[in-house]
């Protein structure tokens, strides 16, 4: 394979991309659960809202995954494998649909920690189409934490 990007920053790349694919996806569970469980006074809001969120979500892991692919490696893609790369703690129970809002704020901004740390070997190989991946996804989780935050503000 050359695409212009050594075998070792792939490899570091790819392992950096299944780390975010683990998180992105373990996010995605979660706020599905979330959109079947939560009650209470904002039930519609959120219910509507938690939907939007792992419907993007859903999007972005099939993105996460090809681009790993495309840089010639395997992609996680078990239960197993995300229990061990994800850096989000699954839900205990039910919480109460503000605890929610709290779990998903942290579980974006996990995100935006995970896309982060890959940037240096991504820039230092010059990979231009992970650079654009991470950007993007950095926009989409910055937002939704703010938003999500915004809905604990008193």
């Amino acid at each position: 394979m050359d695409i212009g990007i050594n075998q070792q920053d792939r490899q570091q790349i790819a392992e950096g991309l299944s780390h975010l694919l683990a998180d992105t996806y373990t996010l995605y569970l979660k706020t599905h659960n979330f959109h079947w469980n939560v009650t209470g006074p904002m039930f519609q809001t959120l219910h509507l809202m938690f939907e939007q969120h792992y419907n993007e979500l859903a999007l972005a892991v099939d993105l996460i995954a090809e681009r790993i692919r495309a840089l010639g490696h395997p992609a996680p893609g078990s239960y197993a494998d995300y229990a061990h790369l994800t850096a989000i703690s699954e839900a205990n129970g039910v919480p109460k649909a503000e605890e929610m809002i709290r779990q998903l704020v942290e579980g974006h901004e996990t995100l935006c920690r995970t896309a982060r740390s890959i940037f240096p070997v991504v820039e230092e190989a010059r990979d231009e189409p992970t650079a654009d991946l991470l950007t993007q996804r950095l926009q989409v989780h910055e937002k939704t934490a703010w938003m999500l935050r915004s809905l604990l503000e008193k």
